[in-house]
């Protein structure tokens, strides 16, 4: 079936700003999958704020150059299908690469992360990535951990000086009863 130049350009607009929202796309090989199953992936997906949607290689191709990255011709061969990660990487990896561990049918062909291409491997990796929450409470530790070091060393000389004052009364406080 035929699609309108006008239709075209209104999905193109779409998958660029897609595309400019997303923190990383993960392709797919969805060949062979019912669309049962796909309903089931995007009702998932939908869960971790991750869009998932079969697209074809020619109009991906002119959304990506729209969006000014890069075009990876050699996953954009047979059926795609696009996950939108807006923003829990890790999360989203690991739902896609769960579902596809499950589904033994659908496949990870690659990625695109900011402005590079990785490989399937790579978004295996991602989905390896502890969830956002716990970086970010690994990131404050790591800040907290020198700054309470440097308060404690800075507050030893001080709390020195405070002990010698408490004996100092206290050998006053001893001499004159």
């Amino acid at each position: 079936m035929a699609i309108s130049k006008e239709k075209k350009e209104a999905i193109v607009a779409d998958l660029t700003e897609k595309f400019s929202r997303s923190q990383v796309i993960i392709l797919t090989d969805y060949r062979g999958l019912p669309v049962s199953e796909i309903s089931r992936l995007r009702h998932q997906l939908r869960e971790i704020t991750t869009g998932y949607h079969v697209v074809k290689n020619r109009l991906v191709k002119l959304a990506l150059e729209k969006a000014e990255l890069p075009v990876p011709e050699d996953l954009l061969q047979g059926p795609t299908a696009i996950a939108f990660c807006y923003e829990d990487v890790s999360a989203s990896a690991k739902a896609v690469m769960g579902f596809a561990r499950e589904s033994r049918i659908l496949t990870i062909k690659g990625g695109i992360l900011g402005d590079r291409v990785i490989t399937a491997e790579q978004v295996s990796d991602l989905a390896t990535l502890p969830p956002v929450d716990v970086l970010r409470a690994q990131m404050v530790a790591g800040i907290e951990a020198p700054i309470a070091g440097l308060l404690d060393v800075l507050s030893g000389p001080l709390r020195q000086l405070v002990h010698v004052f408490q004996a100092r009364a206290q050998q006053l406080g001893g001499a004159t009863s």
